[in-house]
């Protein structure tokens, strides 16, 4: 099969779908590989690198599009990149359609097949979501901190605090993996963290490998508020596979918050858990509401890029080759990767997707 990995082109993602290593198991599986040029440059790989590989580097993004029978990337398509794709074309990538209806309308159209990464299940756990998670969750905590210094806008706090002085209170809500990942960093910088979670398996779990700065709180909608009050940086990290998040914070629960507190929203692929959420970039990631300053950036890791891209594709490697070698029909079949099915062929394949936006859901084993 001809892989294609095009640059990514949204705002300030420097991240790429490939690394020489995932090229060089490609191309001793017999697969051919494209990578368009200068793809890797924002995650500090040369195009040498590519081609000493085995990748063929080709000059534009028509290139890759127009030749490659699959296309493996990072981040979801954008508007620019629609009319590129084409029918029966495989697609491996973050999508998070739950979040955008116009994604799911223009994918839909196109005839592609459309594998997402958020949503592949194995051994009851996200793998391909989980490294990425690894990586917000702890940049939540180092943005936060930032955000809280009164130059950003923020109430002008140290996290740890000094002798004499309170340290800051954090609440996160959600203990998956964005959330365990955020509590670590957040208790080893000193503060004092809050971590909500409505399983209470889980719960127990983390009471006991979290230090003794971590309190855990069984989550509802009072303990949420009473916990956002007291709070000087919330972190949304709650997460329904291929769903829309749910809204744990309201409008009108950021008026007792204090003036400055900061909120960081990891969930906002996914549409947001706060309700004053709205995408933002690297290049403009605050805005304050209500007295709250907000930062809601959607490719996070984006911002790491080396260390993002490198464990992304440590996850994705196996399984870019298994579905390669697959192909899309035996893929939407296959007992894992029929999990990351979305849209194939013009049908919407995944349940939460088509019932985010009331569309006919078809199985995957009944499409192609």
């Amino acid at each position: 099969m001809i892989i294609g990995v095009p640059t990514e082109i949204k705002p300030q993602e420097n991240r790429i779908g490939a690394v020489p290593a995932m090229v060089m198991d490609l191309v001793t599986a017999g697969h051919e590989v494209l990578v368009e040029q200068g793809g890797g440059r924002g995650a500090g790989i040369t195009d040498d690198e590519f081609r000493a590989a085995g990748a063929e580097i080709v000059g534009t993004a028509d290139d890759v599009y127009g030749r490659a029978e699959m296309i493996v990337k990072v981040k979801e398509p954008l508007p620019a990149e629609y009319e590129r794709i084409r029918e029966n074309q495989i697609l491996f990538t973050y999508f998070h359609f739950a979040a955008s209806r116009e994604l799911t309308d223009a994918m839909l159209r196109s005839g592609a097949h459309c594998f997402a990464y958020e949503t592949l299940v194995y051994r009851n756990s996200l793998p391909l979501l989980t490294p990425m998670s690894e990586v917000a969750g702890r940049m939540a905590v180092q943005v936060g901190a930032v955000c809280l210094e009164k130059h950003m806008g923020g109430r002008g706090m140290l996290m740890g605090g000094i002798p004499g002085v309170d340290n800051a209170t954090v609440v996160i809500l959600g203990g998956g993996v964005v959330g365990t990942n955020a509590a670590k960093m957040a208790a080893g910088l000193g503060a004092d963290v809050r971590l909500l979670d409505i399983d209470l398996d889980r719960l127990r779990y983390l009471s006991d490998v979290m230090p003794a700065n971590v309190q855990t709180l069984h989550s509802s909608p009072i303990a949420i508020r009473e916990q956002i009050v007291q709070a000087d940086l919330v972190i949304g990290a709650v997460l329904v596979q291929g769903a829309r998040a749910p809204r744990l914070i309201r409008r009108e629960d950021l008026a007792p918050m204090k003036d400055g507190a900061v909120v960081v929203d990891v969930a906002v692929d996914q549409g947001g858990c706060i309700e004053t959420c709205r995408p933002t970039t690297h290049a403009d990631p605050t805005y304050v509401i209500d007295g709250v300053l907000h930062y809601c950036v959607a490719n996070m890791p984006g911002a790491v890029p080396r260390t993002s891209t490198f464990g992304l594709t440590n996850a994705t490697s196996p399984w870019v080759r298994k579905l390669a070698g697959m192909g899309a029909a035996a893929a939407a079949a296959d007992e894992v990767l029929g999990t990351a099915a979305n849209v194939l062929a013009g049908q919407c394949t995944h349940e939460a997707v088509a019932a985010a936006f009331d569309l006919p859901f078809v199985a995957p084993t009944k499409v192609l």
